[in-house]
């Protein structure tokens, strides 16, 4: 960025716009232009140079405004890092303080703004086929375009065959121990174990434990059930061994005063859906939007999640479903801080936001 840039203007978020296919932008890179993203001839009598992007398709993008992107013309999230703190909201502002906050209906969900909702599992409402008890949490009915989320809860055993058929199935556990297996190979999993079922497999799980071993499933593109089977499928795609991932601390990525470690992304071979695990302080996130569709899961902390005119409690063990380009914000109350895993798609970066 160049050295006489305004500070504020660096922590500036990624631009929206609607590109048209063919055409081509210059995108300002010398960070000095009045018509950000786009250059306006600012950077003459300086080394940079704005960089020209032509549109592939009609298009919705996030232009980077910081500059600091390694990804450019396109925001990559870096605008996060700028300073030590995730920029953050007052919740007992006086504009806070007047929304209201609304309860979970009979079906257990909350409904917010836009479609954003906050589901608490009932175990009532669960479906039982042999060993395994399951249910659709996030679905068409709930807004969703792009993911559907399923919980299953396997007790000792192997559970019935299942399938997603040509989608890219996307799974966290969040408790007990076990194994998935996909065609013919197996997989040790236990609670906070990411997992990766790609087009055209299937898989089953199986319980070894005590407690039951729980489990939530990510259909990309949205699926509205499971396709169930008394044969388990036996093709498997050996070109990506990998089907597993853990918490490591040294995989995390520093967001602010936040960090998330990718756990399912393109390195094992899932190129359109992303999982995360992140840590999110006590604090409110200043009030942004994604372009990719995003399902929360809380796996430890409670607090808030707003949107522009409504808000619901959120806690342990509940779901979070935010549509494309809906106005949110994640409000943790726990001194200890809370903990989520999350599905994104279409996306790659869960750090990207405007």
């Amino acid at each position: 960025m160049a050295d006489d840039a305004d500070a504020s203007a660096s922590h500036a978020k990624p631009c929206y716009a609607e590109l048209v296919a063919g055409r081509t932008y210059l995108w300002c890179a010398c960070g000095r232009s009045r018509a950000q993203p786009f250059c306006d001839g600012s950077h003459r009598g300086t080394t940079f140079r704005p960089l020209p992007y032509t549109a592939k398709a009609d298009e919705e993008v996030l232009f980077c405004a910081c500059k600091e992107t390694r990804t450019p013309p396109f925001c990559d999230g870096a605008h996060n890092n700028l300073f030590a703190t995730y920029k953050q909201d007052d919740p007992d502002s006086p504009a806070n303080r007047a929304i209201p906050s609304i309860s979970a209906g009979r079906d257990g969900k909350a409904r917010l703004d836009g479609g954003c909702t906050v589901c608490s599992i009932d175990d009532a409402s669960l479906e039982t086929r042999g060993v395994i008890r399951h249910r659709r949490i996030i679905g068409a009915e709930d807004g969703a375009l792009h993911q559907s989320l399923f919980y299953l809860e396997c007790s000792r055993g192997s559970s019935p065959a299942a399938s997603f058929d040509d989608r890219h199935v996307v799974l966290f556990a969040t408790g007990g121990q076990g194994r998935i297996v996909i065609g013919e190979r197996a997989f040790p999993i236990g609670a906070n174990t990411g997992m990766h079922v790609r087009p055209g497999e299937g898989f089953r799980l199986e319980s070894n434990g005590n407690e039951p071993l729980k489990v939530f499933a990510a259909a990309c593109p949205r699926a509205d059930a499971i396709s169930w089977h008394d044969m388990p499928a036996s093709r498997f795609d050996d070109r990506f061994p990998q089907r597993t991932v853990t918490l490591d601390p040294a995989a995390r990525q520093r967001m602010g005063d936040r960090f998330f470690q990718m756990l399912v992304d393109k390195t094992i071979g899932s190129n359109v859906v992303a999982q995360f695990i992140g840590d999110i302080p006590q604090s409110k996130a200043t009030p942004h939007r994604h372009l990719y569709e995003e399902s929360l899961i809380v796996l430890s902390g409670e607090g808030w999640m707003w949107t522009e005119s409504r808000k619901a409690p959120v806690r342990a063990g509940d779901v979070i479903f935010l549509p494309r380009k809906q106005v949110h914000s994640l409000e943790c109350t726990a001194p200890a801080g809370m903990l989520v895993v999350g599905v994104i798609y279409p996306g790659d970066n869960p750090s990207i936001n405007y």
